[in-house]
């Protein structure tokens, strides 16, 4: 039995499969009506008045799965779904954050991210036969409280990045960043404590 014979008798939607972080495929009527109604509130907040804070507001409340007190986010801002983004107090997220989010996004509150920050969760097959038919999937990204990212760093799926810890600008992260430390390059490797002098 090949993995296409697994994926192709299993009875759950593929909105259930995607969740579960399981193969799926994207292009499915479920799926593509809840990107396009992403897409346009995404196009409202990003054509919003930067004078209408609670018009900003009330869109990201609309699009994101939760957003904490005193968050801003500047845009342009990219997602897959927005519902699966949740979005901790007092974060501020800098122009131009994309944020696939097939899989679950957490991010923590007191976090900063620089301009043009990726968050990507999807995955595809390293097998050709199952990538060719268009099955993917994803793996959740969870950013602890008071993390700094740099601007253009790419945060790969499943990552962890623990409290406290600051990822250098361009960073390409592929592995968890333990808490309290800072990380760097491509692929990112932890260079210090937060804590040294």
């Amino acid at each position: 039995m090949t993995l296409l014979d697994l994926v192709e008798g299993d009875p759950r939607s593929m909105r259930e499969r995607m969740l579960a972080g399981d193969l799926y495929r994207g292009a499915d009527p479920e799926l593509e009506a809840e990107m396009r109604q992403a897409m346009v509130l995404t196009k409202a907040f990003n054509d919003s008045d930067p004078r209408d804070s609670e018009g900003r507001r009330a869109l990201l409340e609309q699009l994101l799965g939760s957003v904490g007190a005193e968050v801003e986010i500047r845009p342009p801002l990219h997602v897959d779904y927005g519902s699966h983004i949740h979005v901790g107090a007092r974060t501020f997220i800098n122009y131009g954050l994309m944020a696939l989010d097939v899989a679950q996004i957490l991010i923590g509150e007191d976090v900063l991210m620089g301009p043009n920050v990726q968050l990507l969760t999807p995955t595809h097959p390293i097998d050709p036969e199952p990538r060719r038919a268009k099955w993917e999937a994803a793996l959740p990204i969870t950013i602890g409280n008071n993390v700094w990212i740099g601007g253009m760093a790419v945060i790969c799926p499943g990552v962890t990045i623990g409290d406290n810890s600051v990822i250098g600008a361009g960073a390409v992260v592929t592995k968890d960043i333990p808490a309290d430390v800072v990380a760097v390059g491509n692929p990112a490797r932890v260079i210090r404590s937060v804590y040294d002098r």
